[in-house]
């Protein structure tokens, strides 16, 4: 269940509005396919699983050409042939049971019938909830809590914007925590910002950060859509040539409080030492992408504040770190 919850933090940030998870398929005691969900939309992680385990188990290749969620289900369903009766599937979040842009993963795993089924936390998405009943009801052994603390920590921003708002402050910074003095990140953790942004409604950005960095802050590395942007400042007067407020499709607000974040779901900060200090009270998980590097001469982190890291990944050069202040 481990290595599910990890491969599903790889994707943390990417899936809203879904939430981000993770599936392993073992077979006598070996892991023989390891899933998770990419993107709103493409395949949930138990189906890129069992599309994995179905090639190493049956030498059928075909099945690798196929992309959607349902060309997978419908090429499993008639080909599978019993082949999963002995496997054991690890799932971070319990199998939903509806329809949407993709099939039910319950009605998939209920037809081919692995052995047992290990479910770390329940879906809290009435639309989606029931997938162990499914299972279970057809005979399939299946154990609920397993790591379920880590799942639960896993889930907290799908569980968060889905009753009102998800907010998160990203920052990168180098090991000596300087965050100033040119670029700090590579470009994979560049790529990666670009990819969150672009599933982000809102990000939030100090007013001094704007005139200093004249920053986009669009998603142009992924080629996607940028967010809304809130500029939290007392001053309304800004440089209107500054490249965010040009940006296609955007608003812009400028405001001293964040009451504007009610109005969005999945919000991102970034910003420096003020915005850290001033949002300290809105934010619900804190991202740092962490260089191998040092140099610059101002210091992120000013005073004492203790976080829980739950979840550390390396990326080209950089970790990125998903932490919650304790």
């Amino acid at each position: 269940m481990r290595l599910a919850l990890d491969a599903a933090w790889q994707y943390q940030g990417l899936t809203y509005p879904n939430p981000a998870v993770g599936c392993v398929v073992v077979q006598n005691g070996s892991v023989i396919a390891v899933g998770a969900h990419v993107k709103a939309g493409e395949p949930h992680a138990e189906v890129m699983a069992l599309k994995e385990a179905y090639v190493l188990l049956s030498g059928d290749r075909a099945i690798e050409r196929l992309e959607s969620s349902e060309e997978i289900h419908t090429y499993l369903l008639k080909h599978h042939n019993g082949i999963f009766l002995f496997c054991e599937l690890y799932i971070t979040l319990e199998p939903c049971t509806h329809r949407g842009r993709t099939p039910a993963c319950s009605s998939l795993i209920q037809a081919l019938r692995p052995k047992t089924v290990y479910i770390s936390h329940y879906d809290p998405n009435p639309e989606a909830t029931g997938g162990s009943q499914v299972l279970i009801s057809s005979g399939i052994d299946v154990e609920y809590g397993l790591c379920e603390e880590e799942g639960r920590a896993l889930l907290a921003p799908f569980m968060k914007w889905s009753e009102k708002s998800f907010v998160f402050f990203k920052w990168a910074q180098r090991l000596d925590g300087t965050v100033d003095g040119g670029v700090i990140s590579d470009a994979t953790s560049r790529t990666r910002m670009h990819a969150m942004r672009s599933v982000c409604d809102l990000i939030v950005i100090g007013g001094n950060t704007v005139r200093t960095d004249r920053p986009t802050l669009d998603a142009r590395l992924v080629g996607a859509n940028a967010p809304d942007v809130l500029i939290f400042s007392n001053g309304k007067a800004f440089d209107q040539s500054i490249p965010l407020f040009n940006v296609p499709n955007r608003t812009v607000f400028i405001e001293k409080s964040f009451e504007k974040l009610k109005d969005y779901k999945n919000i991102m900060i970034e910003g420096g030492p003020q915005m850290f200090a001033a949002s300290r009270d809105i934010v619900d998980r804190y991202l740092c992408f962490l260089a191998p590097s040092s140099g610059g001469e101002l210091k992120f982190l000013q005073g004492k504040r203790n976080f829980d890291i739950l979840n550390t990944q390396k990326l080209e050069n950089d970790l990125m770190i998903w932490m919650q202040e304790n």
